[in-house]
Formats: structure tokens, C-alpha cells, sequence
């Protein structure tokens, strides 16, 4: 495949570039585009550097690119005015109602950029190089209307290094978690922590709700997600709890941890306090300061019941990107997502902040364990990954703070999920 002289002469885009990707949706020569993106804890660094891939595939073109909170606030008097900007990332606190663009039509239609070239993978479409299953919550009567990133895998975290040196691998049954935090407690070490003070809820995005799906299905965690009745009332839900409830009953949970904040349990962990800690894959990042050296960070989904149930894995993309039906240059806007959701874009986010683009093929050295680790996950996982969208306030309030009680052997498996039925009951009336 012929490569375009701008392969060998990019200074930002790191991948080659073949003819057929230079522009395949046409852009005009000396087009202007306008980006608004919501800038939180990870900064917009990244939306520059796509920005930079841009100018340099598209000499002349004016790109301009700002950073903001309280999106809502923000954009709206603009879609009022029928002039919003031509693409935009709606995310953070007092962002824009995504449900309510989606059915007004303010989100453009993306089949032509899902169908492109896509910018540094050859020989697949844009649409093929994002991670299976990771765009599905973007689809609306049938169209694609608007994309999600970063991605943030949720799973178990521990020290390879320490795993390594031990001789010991990560279990990839439940039936031989249980006998390895059995060892773990035999060697000396604590297995498992958390942090029950404010992070209750990694409990239930690190082991709960994953167990469910391993057991019971994607339907069964379709029916938790829309708090269809009953849905906590089937007998694999009920076998999660009981599985859960195991680590509490084996003696293998911190002392302590109900008392700790999310950051303090994570320190406890970093320095050996215990072996296994439920998280996100921002963890890295926010730990960042105090990781030993040598400490090789790496993730690893929950095991289920058999070895065949290993590799699904929970995995969400965290902000919603999308070009408006409005936009004065919805190519423009388009083209500016086929740069930001490239292979040189990702390596550039993951090795500068830690994070994940939902992206295949950013095989990077620099890379650390923890990134790499949950990038494999994904990619073991294929087809087998799954979300979690939980609109409903009061059921993640009530999962969140039964999980401890469960976890800690004062709540039943029985009356944990009957809890959470009757949370699931409630928002439906309230709906």
C-alpha cells in the first residue's frame, strides 16, 4: 500500500499513513473547524495533539480547540442559536443531556466517518479498529450518533512483580481464587482491601456486577441496568452474592478497610497491606506519586466460575463525543474524531496520562505494566466485553452501600439482593 510523503514528514502522527487515509471524507482545502471539549483531570493535552495530527494531514486548515466545564451552561445558548461547533465532547458536571440530543436530532449521523479509511491502521475502516462492543451505547435508531472515550477497564489489581517472585500465578477460576487467598494468608500476606469509607462502589464495578455477568449473562445485567423487576431475583445473582460473600467468611479482607477512603485503602495496598484491590484503570494515574519503585501495577479480570468465563471483562468509555446535526462543518467535525480516535493519538494519551483509547493496535514499549495490562484485558475479552449504564440514582446508592455489608458478613446473600430488588422496585415507580 503507497504511503503519502506525510508519513515520512509528520512530526506528531507516528504511524504511517496511506494515500487512501489522507482524507477520505473530502474535507475542503482551508476548511475551519471548532471543537469545544470538556477539560477535566486528564486535560485536553490530547485533543492538541489530535488537533496537531490534523493540521499537518490538512495543510491550511484553521483548527480551533478550547477547553471548558459546565458544558451545558455553555453550548446551549449556541443550539439555540442554531451555530454550535463542529465537534464537541460533552462530558463532567452540568453536562448537556445526551438522551435529550439524541431525540431532538442535534447529533449528525457518523456512518460516513464508521465507513472511512481509518487514519494509521491499514486496511480497516475507522469503525474496525475500535474496540468490540465499546460504541454500542452511541447507537441510536440503528445510527451511530456518537462516540466514548477515554475508556476506563474495571478489574483486580495486584503486583506482578510480587506474583513473579513468589512463584505464583493469577487465579483464573473463583474456586482457585479462594485457594490462592488461602496461601496468600499461609505466606503472610492479606489478600484482598478496599475502601469502604467512599469507594464502596469499586466493589461493585471490581467483582459484583462482574460475577453476575459471568454467571447469568448480558441479559441479566440488561435487566439490572433498565431495574427490570426481578432482576436481582434470579438464582445466578443470588450465587454472585454468595460468591462475594466467601471472601468476607475466609478471613480474607484488610482489617480496617470500611474505615478508609478510596486513596488511603490504595496506599494501604501499594505497600503491601494486601495483595488484591477492585479498581478502574485510572488508578495508576492517581496513585501515580506514591507507587515503590519496582511495584508493577498490572490488571487482571475477576475470575469467574469456569476457565471459560475468565476474559469478559468490564469496560466503559467515560465521555460522550459527537458532531452536531447544526454544525457548520460536520466533515470537519468528523474528520477531527477520525484524528482523535487514531493509533498515534491513543499511544500519545496512554503514555502521557495512563489512559485508555478505545483503539486497537497502540503497541507502544513506553507503556507501563498497568496500561498494558488493561489494554490486553480488552483485547483477550473481544467480544466478551460489557457496560454498565445505571441511570437509576437510588439502586447505585443501594448496591454501593450493601456491598460492604455483605462483603463483611452483616447482610445475607439473600437479603443483599432483596435489598437491591426493592431499591429497583422503587425507581421504577419514581420513574
Amino acid at each position: 500500500m503507497a504511503l503519502s510523503p506525510l508519513a515520512a514528514l509528520a512530526q506528531t502522527a507516528r504511524f504511517p499513513i496511506a494515500e487512501a487515509a489522507r482524507n477520505p471524507l473530502n474535507l475542503a482545502e482551508g476548511t475551519a473547524i471548532e471543537g469545544i471539549f470538556f477539560e477535566g483531570g486528564y486535560g485536553i493535552d490530547y485533543i492538541n495533539h489530535a488537533a496537531d495530527v490534523m493540521k499537518e494531514l490538512h495543510a491550511g486548515t484553521q483548527i480551533s480547540v478550547t477547553g471548558i466545564q459546565g458544558v451545558a451552561d455553555r453550548l446551549r445558548p449556541r443550539f439555540i442559536a442554531g451555530n454550535p461547533p463542529d465537534v464537541i465532547d460533552n462530558a463532567g458536571a452540568g453536562s448537556m443531556d445526551t438522551s435529550a440530543l439524541r431525540t431532538e436530532g442535534q447529533m449528525a449521523d457518523l456512518a460516513p466517518l464508521m465507513a472511512a479509511p481509518a487514519l494509521d491502521t491499514p486496511d480497516k475502516t475507522f469503525a474496525e479498529t475500535l474496540f468490540a462492543g465499546s460504541q454500542t451505547g452511541g447507537v441510536y435508531e440503528g445510527k451511530q450518533v456518537s462516540l466514548t472515550a477515554p475508556y476506563t477497564v474495571h478489574g483486580i489489581w495486584y503486583d506482578q512483580a510480587l506474583m513473579r517472585e513468589n512463584g505464583w500465578e493469577y487465579p483464573r477460576t473463583w474456586s482457585a481464587m479462594l485457594d490462592f487467598c488461602e496461601t496468600l494468608k499461609s505466606a503472610g500476606h492479606t489478600p484482598w482491601a478496599y475502601g469502604g469509607r467512599n469507594a464502596a462502589h469499586y466493589l461493585v464495578r471490581g467483582i459484583v456486577y462482574p460475577l453476575i455477568y459471568k454467571l447469568a449473562g448480558r441479559q441479566a445485567v440488561d435487566d439490572i441496568m433498565t431495574a427490570k423487576e426481578g432482576a436481582w431475583l434470579k438464582p445466578e445473582v443470588l450465587e454472585a452474592a454468595r460468591m462475594v460473600a466467601e471472601l468476607g467468611k475466609g478471613g480474607f479482607i484488610m482489617d480496617g478497610s470500611e474505615a478508609l477512603s478510596h486513596t488511603e485503602a490504595q496506599a494501604e495496598w501499594l505497600l503491601g497491606g494486601a495483595v488484591f484491590y477492585p479498581c478502574g484503570s485510572w488508578i495508576e494515574n492517581e496513585m501515580r506519586d506514591v507507587i515503590p519503585q519496582g511495584y508493577e501495577m498490572t490488571m487482571s479480570p475477576i475470575p469467574g466460575p469456569t476457565e471459560e468465563t475468565f476474559n469478559s471483562v468490564l469496560a466503559v468509555g467515560s465521555e460522550t463525543f459527537f458532531v452536531p446535526s447544526a454544525a457548520k462543518n460536520i466533515t470537519g467535525g468528523m474528520e477531527f474524531l477520525r484524528c482523535l480516535f487514531s493509533r498515534s493519538t491513543a499511544a500519545f494519551y496512554a503514555e502521557t496520562a495512563g489512559v485508555i483509547m478505545p483503539v486497537q493496535g497502540v503497541e507502544v514499549e513506553t507503556l507501563s505494566s498497568a496500561v498494558k495490562s488493561a489494554m490486553a484485558a480488552v483485547t483477550e475479552a473481544g467480544e466478551d466485553v460489557f457496560p454498565l449504564d445505571l441511570p437509576y440514582q437510588a439502586v447505585w446508592q443501594a448496591w454501593g452501600a450493601l456491598s460492604p455489608e455483605l462483603l463483611q458478613g452483616r447482610l445475607s446473600p439473600e437479603d443483599y439482593v432483596a435489598g437491591i430488588e426493592e431499591a429497583s422496585a422503587s425507581a421504577r415507580q419514581a420513574a
